[in-house]
């Protein structure tokens, strides 16, 4: 069984959501749905990224440090090309 570490961003305010789940598909459509408490008051949601892990400590390790300063700060270098095409809205 694999074990995924993605990032969703939010297409209401630009948010980015980094999130943790034995099972991708059911997870994303749970935050596409509005079933996830934590997310649905910000869809529509698009997956922008994932990882995928053996282990569930390895995933779960993973999240944190995504959900950190520098995990953050990789993110944005990791998806430079993807931010360059669609950049985050600035507020007016």
């Amino acid at each position: 069984m694999m074990h995924y570490v993605y990032v969703l961003r939010s297409a209401r305010d630009d948010g980015l959501y980094i999130g943790y789940s034995a099972n991708l598909r059911r997870r994303f459509t749970q935050h596409c749905e509005g079933t996830a408490c934590a997310t649905a008051h910000r869809r529509p949601w698009t997956l922008i990224y994932y990882e995928a892990y053996l282990d569930p400590a390895d995933a779960l390790g993973r999240e944190r440090y995504l959900k950190s300063g520098a995990g953050r700060r990789f993110l944005k270098t990791q998806l430079s090309h993807y931010l360059q095409d669609h950049p985050f809205r600035t507020a007016a």
